[in-house]
């Protein structure tokens, strides 16, 4: 059941004066890493609701004059085609579609930077592509014991190596398609070149997580560990704000291990580093603007229920290992919870089991949990789509919201005419259909006028649907997990 446990307005003026705050006490020029999304953080929207997905960018819009976007993407995404799970594209194509957001409301879009590079095929096909677009792009190169030997790091045969990105402008954004994409290491490859060349310079961090002022088993920020499993980031006791301050911070391993790094770059620069630990160089916000603190616990226990079961899923597709899903798993034991939490699971599986079919269970917002099972001309998705709708608008189970004398003729043009192999419906034929038949038919109007309802619905189906239909759901606000399995034995799958 869906509750607002986070206080947006208070986020958005918290934060952006804190953020101003820091842009401040650098004088010339800030490299600020913004970690997470800026326009669709749609995880921070699912463990904190109340939380805005755009509240960044609402933010960045605020200075846009000063601000120039440099985008972050490693080599080694592109190259193993790795996917934004939420948005079903692929980290080099979210890319280009983040080039068109910024530009598209007047943010300036400097160049792209390319780390991990080692001339992969891909990856150079990639470049291309960019550059034929008219996108300045940049090189970074691993670096041997990186993040361990600061010596070697903090050189030329470091970051020395590495491209100079050339900025215009005083406040430079480094954002990324996600985690692990280098965002810190090319703030940092900037500092050396700058200190080289005699810009002073400066950098913070704004990461939404983990939630520093959150205990460090709070269900917020195991949902984060549970996000970038396949990253093998541990969430951990910021040691040096300990040892500093006597106050204990949470904050991930990846910040920890290269704070030294950072520190002895400030202190080539400035003779000093400004922060004390990885924690003073964050300014997020996020954990002083939670207003119901068992309404996020809840959310983001559902949200370690759901990345399982997504971990559950590339591992049956060949894209993750056991190791990803025992760590699952794990996180699931420390927040003490099975899979069970997810009340749609049991209720999809018992559906499969009276059925012998595949089932799909959707949780509404009161609670109230609908099914769908597979027939002759409907898969389990639209049927457990339009059986909500009937449950929302109050309409009678024994109306055909479609009659099979409406679905029956798409079937015959999907099989007959255009050769399909499928003849039932998926969810986005249905919705279709009930637009069309909304005009004469009262019923079908008042189905859809639900729709927007199925927003923050939770949902389980028993067996690994369409791309087609969970592209359809996530359109819909429809939080949907799969059993990690196929309803038939092919080895291949659309």
């Amino acid at each position: 059941m869906f509750k607002v446990g986070f206080d947006n307005d208070k986020y958005l003026q918290m934060q952006s004066a804190h953020i101003r705050e820091r842009i401040n006490s650098f004088g010339g020029k800030l490299y600020l890493e913004f970690g997470g999304k800026l326009f669709d953080d749609f995880h921070a929207s699912r463990v904190l609701p109340g939380f805005a997905p755009d509240s960044k960018i609402r933010m960045l819009m605020k200075i846009k004059d000063q601000a120039e976007i440099v985008i972050v993407v490693s080599a080694v995404a592109i190259a193993q085609n790795k996917m934004r799970a939420d948005l079903g594209i692929t980290y080099d194509a979210d890319t280009i579609r983040l080039i068109d957001a910024f530009t598209g409301i007047g943010l300036y879009v400097g160049s792209v930077v390319i780390t991990q590079y080692t001339a992969q095929p891909a990856v150079d096909a990639f470049i291309k592509r960019l550059e034929n677009l008219g996108v300045r792009v940049f090189r970074h190169y691993p670096i041997p014991g990186y993040p361990t030997n600061a010596k070697l790091i903090a050189s030329e045969e470091g970051y020395g190596k590495n491209d100079y990105i050339e900025t215009k402008r005083s406040l430079v954004v480094i954002t990324a398609p996600g985690p692990g994409s280098g965002k810190m290491a090319t703030c940092l490859s900037q500092l050396y070149h700058d200190n080289k060349r005699g810009i002073k310079s400066g950098y913070a961090k704004f990461e939404t997580f983990p939630i520093w002022n959150l205990p460090l088993s709070h269900p917020v920020n195991l949902a984060y560990e549970a996000a970038t499993a396949d990253l093998s980031d541990v969430n951990m006791i910021d040691p040096f704000h300990l040892e500093a301050y006597g106050k204990t911070t949470v904050n991930y391993n990846r910040d920890v291990e290269i704070f030294p790094v950072l520190k002895l770059i400030f202190e080539g620069i400035y003779g000093e580093c400004p922060y004390k630990s990885p924690t003073d160089m964050g300014v997020n916000m996020a954990g002083l603007c939670i207003t119901d603190d068992d309404a996020v616990r809840e959310a983001a226990k559902m949200e370690i229920v759901r990345r399982y079961y997504d971990t559950l899923c590339k591992k049956a597709r060949g894209l993750a290992d056991a190791d990803e899903v025992y760590k699952l798993e794990l996180i699931m034991n420390r927040a003490g919870i099975t899979t069970d939490y997810r009340a749609c699971v049991k209720a999809a599986l018992d559906r499969e089991v009276a059925t012998g079919g595949p089932a799909v269970a959707i949780e509404l917002g009161d609670g109230r949990i609908v099914t769908g099972k597979t027939t002759a001309l409907l898969g389990a998705s639209a049927a457990a789509l339009l059986n909500a709708l009937k449950v929302l608008g109050g309409i009678n189970d024994a109306i055909h919201l479609l009659p099979p004398a409406v679905i029956e003729p798409i079937c015959h043009l999907k099989t007959e005419v255009l050769g399909g192999h499928n003849p039932r419906l998926h969810a986005d034929e249905i919705l279709i259909a009930l637009t069309m038949s909304a005009a004469t038919n009262p019923a079908a109007a008042l189905a859809m006028e639900q729709l927007s309802k199925l927003k923050n619905t939770e949902a389980h189906a028993s067996v690994i649907v369409s791309t087609v239909d969970s592209a359809l759901y996530r359109k819909l606000g429809i939080r949907l997990t799969t059993e990690p399995k196929y309803q038939t034995k092919k080895l291949y799958h659309a």
